[in-house]
Formats: C-alpha cells, sequence, structure tokens
C-alpha cells in the first residue's frame, strides 16, 4: 500500500509539473528561429478557430507557431486548453500563464505586468484579441448603465498589454513597445476592437439599441432595419430552437484607405458580415481612425492605427469557421427560412471577408520579415 501511494504522488507530481511547463511557454521552449504569434484568451474555441483557419489556408501562415497568453486570475479554466494543446495535430500551439493581478490604477503604467509584456512582444511578431463580455465601465471613466461585466481580471490584463503595446491618452509619457518596432501586428474581433479603443484612452456605447437608438426593449428593436440590429433579439420575444444567436448586416467603408487600398474591397460592395454585440466604440482612443460603420454610420465596424500599419481590428466576426463551411441550418427570424451561415453570406461577402484574412497574413509576414532584419 505505502508503494501504491507514492507511485500516486508520484503520478499526480508528473502531471503538475507536466501542466506547468504547458503554460510556462517562455520559459521551456521559445526558440530563436521561430516565428511566433500571440493568441489573447486561448481558449479551446479561440484554439481550434485559428487552427481551422490555418488547416483551411484561410489564415496562411505555413510556419508560425502560436503562444495563447493570459492571466491566472481569468474565470475561464486553461487547463481544457493544456489538455487540448497535447493533441499531435495542435503542435504548434503553446501556452504562457502569467500570474499577478493590477489595480486599475497600474494598467496604464509600468506594472507587474510589464517584464513579462516585453519579453512577449521582443519574441514574437504580432497578437490578436478575440471577442468575449463587456468591459467594467469605470475603466473607461463611466458609471456601470448597463454592462453585464462577468471577467474583469481578463479585461484588466489585456487592456494593460494592449496599452504596453500602443499607448494611449491616459499615460502620454509612457513609451509604447510600437515605438521601438512599428511594423508588430496587433488585431481584434468584436471585443478585440473595444479593448484596443479602451486601451489607447477611448470610451464606449455601454447599448446601443438605448444609448444610440433609443430602443428600450426587443420588440422596439425589432421593428428597425435589419442593418440596425448587431445580434439577435428575436430570441427574447418568441421560443425556437432554430433562432441563430447572432446577427447578419452590411458594413458602409469609410474614405479611409484601409478597406479599398489594402484589403482591395470591391468598391461597390458593402459585404454582409456577422454581428454579435451590443456595444461600441463612442470616442475614437489615441491615433485611431474609422475604417468602417454601420450603413446609417451609428456604429464603428472597422479601426486602424494612424502610425502603426499592422494594427487595425473590427467590430465584426470574419474569425467564425461556419463562415467557410457548410454547417448547421438556422434562422434569424421566425418567418425565415433556415439557412447555414456559409449559404447566408454571397461569394462576392466570402470574397471579401478571404480578402480581409489575406490581409492579415501579409501584416503578420511583414511583421516577421521587419523582425528578422533587426536580428
Amino acid at each position: 500500500m505505502k508503494t501504491f501511494g507514492r507511485l500516486i504522488l508520484v503520478l499526480a507530481f508528473t502531471v503538475f509539473v507536466s501542466s506547468g511547463f504547458a503554460q510556462n511557454f517562455l520559459e521551456s521552449g521559445i526558440k530563436p528561429d521561430k516565428t511566433y504569434v500571440l493568441l489573447a484568451h486561448p481558449t479551446v474555441q479561440n484554439l481550434e478557430t485559428v487552427h481551422f483557419l490555418l488547416q483551411n489556408n484561410i489564415l496562411q501562415l505555413s510556419d508560425a507557431e502560436f503562444i495563447g497568453v493570459y492571466s491566472d486570475e481569468e474565470s475561464y479554466d486553461y487547463n481544457k486548453s493544456v489538455n487540448l494543446i497535447k493533441k499531435p495535430e495542435m503542435s504548434r500551439f503553446h501556452l504562457q500563464k502569467i500570474e499577478g493581478k493590477e489595480s486599475p490604477e497600474r494598467l496604464y503604467h509600468p506594472n507587474e505586468w510589464t517584464k513579462t509584456f516585453k519579453s512577449l512582444f521582443d519574441h514574437s511578431v504580432g497578437i490578436f484579441f478575440f471577442g468575449g463580455p463587456d468591459i467594467q465601465p469605470e475603466i473607461y471613466g463611466q458609471k456601470n448603465l448597463y454592462s453585464d461585466v462577468t471577467d474583469p481580471n481578463r479585461h484588466s490584463f489585456e487592456l494593460s498589454f494592449l496599452f504596453h503595446l500602443l499607448g494611449g491618452k491616459q499615460n502620454e509619457q509612457f513609451v509604447s513597445f510600437l515605438k521601438e518596432r512599428p511594423g508588430y501586428f496587433v488585431s481584434g474581433f468584436c471585443l478585440g476592437l473595444q479593448s484596443m479603443n479602451v486601451a489607447t484612452g477611448g470610451t464606449l456605447t455601454q447599448d446601443i439599441p438605448v444609448q444610440t437608438y433609443q430602443k428600450k426593449n426587443a420588440e422596439e428593436n425589432l421593428k428597425q432595419k435589419r442593418d440596425q440590429l448587431h445580434r439577435n433579439y428575436w430570441q427574447e420575444v418568441a421560443k425556437d430552437t432554430l433562432f441563430m444567436g447572432i446577427s447578419f448586416h452590411h458594413i458602409l467603408y469609410t474614405a479611409h484607405p484601409f478597406f479599398l487600398k489594402t484589403v482591395k474591397a470591391e468598391k461597390e460592395l458593402n459585404p454582409l458580415v456577422l454581428s454579435s454585440h451590443h456595444q461600441s466604440i463612442e470616442e475614437l482612443g489615441k491615433d485611431l481612425v474609422v475604417t468602417a460603420t454601420s450603413m446609417d454610420g451609428q456604429v464603428i465596424e472597422g479601426i486602424h492605427h494612424r502610425i502603426y500599419p499592422n494594427v487595425f481590428a473590427v467590430q465584426f466576426h470574419p474569425e467564425v469557421p461556419a463562415l467557410y463551411k457548410e454547417g448547421k441550418k438556422l434562422k434569424f427570424a421566425p418567418d425565415d427560412t433556415p439557412k447555414s451561415y456559409f449559404e447566408i453570406l454571397s461569394p462576392e461577402d466570402r470574397a471579401f471577408h478571404l480578402k480581409y484574412w489575406e490581409t492579415i497574413s501579409k501584416a503578420i509576414k511583414s511583421a516577421e520579415r521587419l523582425q528578422k532584419a533587426r536580428k
């Protein structure tokens, strides 16, 4: 029995150590000849999404590896991600847990995370920020009126990292990391765009229906045009297991050249995009410019950094795998014919999405070339 007990302890210790190494890639696995891209909030879903995009050559990076970075104070159980990256097909994915917790007053200053942020920056060519729940309004100087904050520590971590990368109005004396390497890639989807804005000193509209359109409930929202609905409110007034949890609406390019010249999107196309949010940019952060809006101009759908060419983000979700393959047929409204997300997009809409990912791929490769030239 004593031998059996010792065996159990050894096995438990081995699992513990293995899990620890799996979440500390900076110390256990960085190779100087490899290209690394960071992934904030590396949940199973986000890791599988990036894997899908790579496998289908939508994200065109044949050699890059990916480091998922996160705070140990986040609410998500990252042991699920540890188990996922053990699979042979996930060998290009790694994890880096970052310990510690910072107060709101220190997010936009050198703090406990700064040294690790700089190390991650030095060893990578770019970073993605994904979607998620509402940011605590107190961080951008507002009282919480309509925000449902479920993971404040995630937001504190990601906002501080983005501030270190880009700088912001909150602390004009801070020397941002990208001043050292302006070609570094930074992008985000939905919450990722909102986080980029808040981190650089901007603010958010906490609820589009109430604050932008003066609609008090789901019934009033559903009287609006489809292009004014940024998520699906039918679920709140009717029961149907086929309702999709998201919305599709068109977007409008601004005069900024990002979509027409960089993405090379069709000038006459107002592409249909997948949308699932109730918050949006209010006041723009430092050095951010608008690249796209909703069709009525009320909601900012895309931003680009005025100084750093490979820093841009969108309010919609071009990363969702269902946009690029046949899947379950769903509907937005009770009278709709069920369709898959793939069917909802026209070939022209899908071409727009693929061009956007081609732009991302080129930006990361550009950042990689610039990093190699520095060595």
